[in-house]
């Protein structure tokens, strides 16, 4: 039986899906910085796609947000 408590997945996909609209980003425009293909976005939002350390940091970087601080943020 699946726990109701997010997972820390859970919370990572929730904290950059902030970030990004404090960013005043929407998915495409984000897609578009990061330079990756329609649904990239949405995908790791949604929980449906994990990321690497490298992506998390790109997409920090993207955001204008410092990594450490974001990491920092979701424990």
């Amino acid at each position: 039986m699946r726990s109701f408590e997010p997972t820390q997945q859970d919370k990572l996909c929730m904290l950059l899906r902030h970030a990004r609209k404090k960013a005043g980003l929407t998915q495409i425009q984000l897609e578009k910085r990061l330079r990756t293909y329609k649904g990239y976005v949405s995908k790791y939002e949604s929980g449906e796609r994990e990321l690497t350390l490298r992506e998390f940091i790109d997409i920090a970087e993207a955001l204008g947000v410092d990594p450490l601080s974001l990491m920092k943020s979701n424990q």
